[in-house]
């Protein structure tokens, strides 16, 4: 490699490590939002309860384990899910195709087709250290 070659390789490397683009711009978001994960943990969900009755009427078909970073286990079957923004989506696994919002911490709501809110929630009830 000549010296006229080396100021050239220099950015190109510097590209590929910080992500930016030659005129030094940062890269454009990811679609969707930021990506994150969700705490680990159990989450139970449940819908909400009547007054003067049950508090919640518990939905154990529906409960998970966040696992990893991008993984959840239902009934003992592992599973993927993306968090991006206040949106997750259960791309694989038991709970495939469900989608939520997340309201807080530990915190997640169903979203129907539409994006609008269902009664379900789903609330870290232990956490994985």
């Amino acid at each position: 490699m000549t010296r006229a070659h080396l100021p050239a390789a220099a950015l190109c490397a510097a590209v590929v490590l910080t992500g930016c683009s030659t005129d030094g711009t940062p890269p454009p978001p990811v679609p969707g939002g930021q990506i994150g994960t969700l705490m680990l943990g159990n989450y139970t969900c449940e819908l909400p309860g009547e007054a003067g009755g049950p508090v919640g009427k518990v939905l154990p078909e529906y409960a998970f384990e966040v696992v990893n970073a991008s993984n959840y286990k239902a009934d003992g079957i592992r599973g993927s899910y993306l968090y991006t923004s206040d949106r997750v989506v259960m791309t694989g696994g038991k709970l495939k195709g469900l989608k939520f919002i997340r309201v807080s911490s530990g915190f997640l709501r169903q979203l129907d087709d539409q994006g609008k809110e269902t009664g379900m929630r789903c609330v870290l009830t232990s956490r994985d250290y």
